[in-house]
């Protein structure tokens, strides 16, 4: 029964994903219409944006599939099509960002300002916490004695 299951919902997520690329679209060549949807499944719809080329009904992903048919079907190696694409419309389009300098910052960014805005609130309670109240009244100099005499003598 579980496989059965199984079997039914991995002939469905097949069907849905079938359903984006039309027939029109399909190479004739099996070989190329692999590496085309191989292609087409690492980039990102720009309209639906958490969803790949190849899975879109969206027609700039139609667009950008039929791009990546006709750079193969020019002669394109894998790679090159795929950097026609990147090319055209940014690395945003990668649904796999690339791991370069500009790209590893983003991803520590944001740790290190949640751990030094971290460290800021434990330091500032800490400090708080130091700050000592004196235990009673605190007693008045002669200065203060005299100029709180002079205050009470000008009320009365």
């Amino acid at each position: 029964m579980r496989q059965l299951l199984l079997a039914a919902l991995l002939a469905i997520a097949a069907a849905t994903t079938a359903l984006a690329v039309n027939p029109d679209e399909i190479l004739a060549d099996p070989a190329l219409e692999a590496r085309a949807r191989a292609i087409s499944a690492n980039l990102r719809c720009l309209v639906c944006q958490n969803q790949s080329i190849d899975d879109s009904d969206a027609e700039l992903a139609r667009d950008l599939r039929i791009i990546v048919r006709e750079r193969l079907t020019a002669g394109d190696s894998d790679a090159a099509a795929m950097q026609h694409v990147v090319d055209r419309y940014g690395e945003f389009v990668l649904l796999n960002p690339v791991v370069a300098t500009h790209t590893i910052v983003l991803w520590v960014a944001a740790p290190v300002i949640l751990l030094v805005g971290g460290i800021v609130v434990l330091l500032g309670a800490r400090r708080r916490s130091r700050r000592v109240e004196p235990a009673g009244p605190i007693a008045l100099s002669e200065e203060e004695v005299k100029a709180l005499e002079e205050l009470e003598g000008r009320k009365g």
